[in-house]
């Protein structure tokens, strides 16, 4: 492919980890994983991202962000599309966007051969804890409780 078209796309994997999850505003939507592809061709620009979640209620939001931070940066013609396969899983994330969840105070998601393990609370790293529901503050998340510190906090589940 030419420089031509190669460059345009380095500059927009550039700024799309200047746009931010809605729900989790630590998270860009490169931590996050859900940006399958972007091409650049004629002027035009599409952007195929896949939800975390099958009707994340987030991704109307991501997706006006997208093209807001690509026409604040000279780019016209815009389309992300939204697709639902390949799946998205918590491997997709980058392992820089989970350390940025603990650091926020969510718990990040496990590994499958660790799920049977309950999340280290983000606030004191105790492994003591306990879940409080299966459903957090956002369908992505489960609420659970430290039982050293007593301070809730959510995980993102693995999926």
């Amino acid at each position: 492919m030419s420089e031509k078209y190669t460059a345009p796309v380095q500059k927009i994997w550039s700024l799309l980890n200047e746009v931010y999850d809605p729900e989790i505003p630590v998270l860009s939507v490169i931590d996050l994983g859900i940006i399958l592809d972007v091409t650049h061709a004629y002027e035009i620009t599409e952007i195929t991202i896949t939800p975390t979640y099958s009707g994340c209620p987030a991704m109307d939001a991501i997706s006006m962000d997208i093209r807001l931070k690509l026409l604040e940066n000279g780019f016209k013609n815009i389309k992300v599309t939204s697709v639902l396969s390949p799946v998205w899983t918590t491997d997709s994330m980058s392992e820089e966007g989970k350390r940025k969840l603990n650091e926020y105070g969510i718990a990040p998601p496990q590994r499958m051969s660790e799920e049977s393990q309950l999340p280290h609370c983000p606030q004191c790293n105790s492994a003591d804890t306990k879940l409080l529901s299966q459903f957090g503050s956002t369908s992505c998340k489960a609420l659970f409780q430290c039982n050293d510190c007593k301070e809730p906090f959510d995980q993102f589940k693995c999926h």
